[in-house]
């Protein structure tokens, strides 16, 4: 199938302000794109392009005095597969995990899997390892957490949503990533797309979305705590070890929300490339 994604976001500034931007689709799916969802800015400046520490794309750009609009609209193959599931999928020992996982298993600004790390082991300690502990993780932080937008704060962390029960998607994941990771599952934060292909209505205004990927018999798998269901067009941004690390817009200096819009959705099934 194809879909058409993409974003327009307005900001309002009192003065020139350095930007770096994460909104574009991630580099493992470039091959997908049809047509690539390029950052185009209103009024234009000059724009540079990077990959961070973490292999997302990002642009760098200074952003004038008053409003500034970003967009980007692109048009995605999708094969139509919904997120792999891998019951089987084991945990791995510690000192059997391979190098770049390591990092994952860390505490990090958002994820204090060290604080949650009684809670983790009293909670899911007699959960049997592998997919299932995760599931478990999962199906706790989804019922525990009361979704609202009006419940939204950018700075709570995984142990201030465990003790609030409110929160947006990314305080679903965050909790879900420090528990996972209190109990020795290398899981990493991951920001970008969820469709509503295939969901019954009403359908919800569309937004950015949050979930986590974990280390499980040899690779990753997706999982979303948020949504806690079987989701098809999803489509990866950004990864990191939380939030901090894969914001959509990081200004240094204020900046006023003016504009936001998101879309997702399929528009035929004509081919896509070979």
């Amino acid at each position: 199938m194809r879909i058409n994604l993409g974003c327009r976001i307005s900001i309002e500034l009192a003065a020139p302000t350095p930007l770096i931007c994460l909104l574009n689709v991630h580099y493992s799916r470039a091959s997908d794109l049809e047509r690539p969802d390029l950052l185009l800015t209103d009024p234009g400046v000059p724009v540079e392009a990077y990959r961070d520490g973490f292999g997302n794309w990002c642009n760098r750009l200074v952003a004038p005095e008053g409003r500034m609009t970003m967009t980007t609209d692109g048009t995605l193959f999708d094969a139509g597969f919904s997120d792999p599931v891998g019951h089987e999928a084991q945990q791995h020992a510690v000192e059997q995990l391979p190098v770049e996982a390591l990092g994952f298993l860390l505490p990090s600004r958002y994820c204090e899997s060290d604080v949650l790390s009684e809670f983790a082991w009293d909670r899911f300690g007699d959960t049997p390892l592998g997919w299932s502990r995760v599931q478990a993780v999962c199906d706790f932080v989804h019922t525990h957490i009361r979704f609202g937008y009006e419940h939204s704060r950018p700075t709570r962390t995984a142990a201030e949503a465990l003790n609030e029960g409110v929160g947006v998607c990314r305080d679903f994941t965050h909790l879900a990533v420090a528990l996972c990771r209190a109990l020795n599952i290398p899981t990493r934060y991951c920001t970008g797309y969820v469709s509503d292909i295939g969901q019954s209505a009403p359908i919800r205004p569309m937004d950015f979305a949050a979930w986590m990927e974990v280390y499980l018999g040899g690779q990753w798998w997706v999982f979303d705590p948020r949504n806690n269901d079987t989701r098809f067009g999803r489509v990866l941004i950004a990864r990191g070890r939380d939030a901090a690390d894969v914001p959509l817009i990081h200004s240094f200096g204020r900046h006023d929300l003016t504009g936001f819009e998101v879309w997702i959705h399929q528009i035929d099934d004509a081919p896509g490339p070979a």
